[in-house]
């Protein structure tokens, strides 16, 4: 079992350990991974994180939940110092970031230990997690499999004790794919809830900056950070009851060709909370499956990347892109100043709709996602790893086209179960995802 934030905090607060302690048994942990082959990290900075931990430690005070604790950073991210190479090798030769992104310096200013950089699908454009450059992270629990993107390094390094949570990003299910395939927590805020700034974009309109960790409090924790940039005091928020709490649950679209044993457990979690008092509204959202149309040419990510990339692919740095990744970046080359807004409507009026649907919802209930984590041999092939890339998307995208949020709990050790909300209902998502989170616990 691994420790959430708090009984970190209570034992440095108690004297108990050490940020040291925990620094080094995380990078003992880091050494023994790499040793054995493990490509979770890209960069580690061991010097900086043992003397910022030497340094809290002889300040005696922990005032946040993350003073002392080891924290690993995406490779998306810049931190002063260091190149940020999102995954790839066309950036390795760019010069050091001369600040941290806004989310680094938050967590720095929370006393957090910096570990290192995580390793990540190229620019974040996969679900997949894989990567040709650097090796790609497997799955902890059968090496076989993958671990799931883009933020795959980053649930692999809290996944087996190599950091306690991570920084990361989600744009279409970066954080909840890996959270579900890894066993984790992940949380996808609200887009813009967490600034930008500093993190270098796949689709602006889409992307938000979260937590992968052990539990919901620790993703809140960790949110409570990135958000206002301040030190959360000790929480004495009471879980709310689900007893009459009204779980959408859409039968369409996000069920399909769910894996058999997907379905097993998202309807045994489904009972499991209809014994703890909640009710179960089953419904149809038939209008999920204009989003087919919407990402017929690559949809807002392909165009909004190709705007960042154009330039790079086009020219000498061309040739050194995953040829998978850059094949998704130039489909955004096919659309039109038209096309873009199409989408863009088209995305309003969904949103509407979902707005709808789901008015008397307290949440929206479905798998994370809705195969288990495909095997790395499988994936070997182009066409099985455009359609699993897809099908692996598919639920958790519909939340970011529709700006809102969401929290993968895990049901098993590689499955996951997404508790969603619309647009800036964070606060509220996170605490009722706490509270599903108990009842499944003591089912």
């Amino acid at each position: 079992m691994r420790p959430t934030l708090t009984q970190l905090h209570l034992a440095l607060r108690q004297g108990r350990t050490s940020s040291v302690a925990l620094t080094e048994h995380a990078l003992d942990a880091i050494h023994r991974h790499r040793e054995d082959g493990g490509v979770a990290f890209l960069q580690l900075d061991a010097e900086s994180a043992l003397a910022a931990a030497h340094k809290i430690d002889a300040a005696k005070h922990y005032p946040s939940f993350l003073s002392g604790i080891p924290i690993s950073v995406k490779d998306l991210f810049d931190v002063r110092g260091q190149v940020t190479t999102a995954g790839s090798v066309v950036l390795k030769n760019e010069p050091p970031a001369r600040q941290d992104a806004q989310a680094v310096a938050r967590l720095r200013a929370a006393g957090a230990v910096l570990l290192g950089r995580t390793n990540m699908s190229e620019f974040a454009y996969s679900g997949l997690g894989l990567n040709p450059h650097y090796g790609t992270p497997i799955n902890p629990g059968d090496p076989t499999r993958i671990a799931g993107g883009s933020s795959s390094g980053a649930a692999v390094s809290v996944a087996q004790g190599m950091s306690a949570a991570a920084l990361g990003t989600d744009t279409g299910g970066s954080l909840r794919i890996p959270a579900a395939f890894c066993g984790l927590t992940g949380f996808k805020p609200t887009a813009r809830r967490v600034p930008q700034q500093g993190c270098l974009p796949l689709s602006p309109s889409l992307d938000s900056i979260g937590p992968l960790a052990s539990s919901v409090s620790c993703c809140a924790m960790m949110d409570a950070v990135l958000r206002v940039g301040g030190t959360p005091a000790l929480s004495q928020d009471i879980l709310p009851s689900l007893n009459g709490r009204r779980l959408y649950v859409s039968e369409d679209y996000v069920a399909d060709q769910l894996d058999p044993a997907v379905a097993q457990a998202f309807e045994q979690a489904l009972s499991r909370l209809s014994r703890a008092g909640a009710k179960i509204i089953r419904f149809d959202f038939p209008e999920l499956r204009q989003i087919a149309d919407i990402n017929a040419k690559g949809g807002l990510v392909a165009a909004e990347a190709w705007r960042w990339h154009h330039a790079r692919l086009t020219g000498k740095d061309g040739s050194s892109y995953d040829p998978r990744i850059a094949r998704r970046i130039r489909a955004g080359a096919s659309q039109s100043a038209a096309d873009y807004l199409d989408i863009l409507e088209q995305r309003r009026a969904l949103q509407a709709v979902a707005t709808r649907r789901l008015s008397m919802a307290d949440a929206w209930l479905m798998p994370t996602v809705a195969i288990l984590p495909p095997t790395l041999a499988e994936l070997e092939d182009d066409a099985t790893f455009t359609r699993l890339n897809s099908l692996v998307l598919r639920n958790t995208s519909i939340i970011n086209l529709l700006d809102g949020c969401a929290v993968s709990l895990p049901l098993t050790p590689q499955i996951g179960l997404s508790v969603s909300g619309l647009y800036n209902r964070d606060h509220h998502t996170l605490k009722l995802a706490a509270s599903i989170e108990s009842a499944l616990a003591h089912a």
